[in-house]
């Protein structure tokens, strides 16, 4: 599957805004994939932000909670992630990734590692 993110820019901090990752390819079986949001800051480590289950269940990374929302739609392929209350410190590149091996998913959603596919980022920046 094939994943392109898009929605990023530059704001406020306080301000809004909402990424998307729309998947080509093998979409029929989109349902089937764990999806998830990861972020990489220049020097940092990619750090994993929200992932969705296939049954919808979701997960944040305490950085975010109560600020940012990670959604489906099954029906258009497409992941989305509304942010909130941004800070400076969310500037970072923003990715999306998907895996089909969605087992044990509680303990390893926000790991990198665990996911196949990746796309190549879109990138958010918060001013002060």
């Amino acid at each position: 599957v094939h994943l392109v993110e898009s929605g990023g820019g530059s704001v406020q901090a306080g301000g809004s805004l909402r990424l998307s990752c729309a998947a080509s390819g093998y979409t029929y079986t989109y349902n089937k994939y764990c999806m998830a949001w990861f972020r990489q800051a220049p020097e940092e480590e990619r750090e994993g932000v929200a992932y969705i289950e296939i049954n919808g269940s979701t997960r944040n990374a305490d950085s975010v909670k109560g600020r940012f929302t990670i959604s489906r739609d099954n029906a258009k392929a497409i992941l989305y992630l509304q942010m909130n209350s941004l800070k400076p410190e969310d500037t970072a590149m923003y990715y999306c990734a998907a895996t089909l091996d969605c087992s044990g998913v509680y303990w390893w959603g926000l790991t990198s590692a665990h996911y196949n596919y990746w796309g190549q980022g879109t990138q958010v920046t918060v001013s002060s």
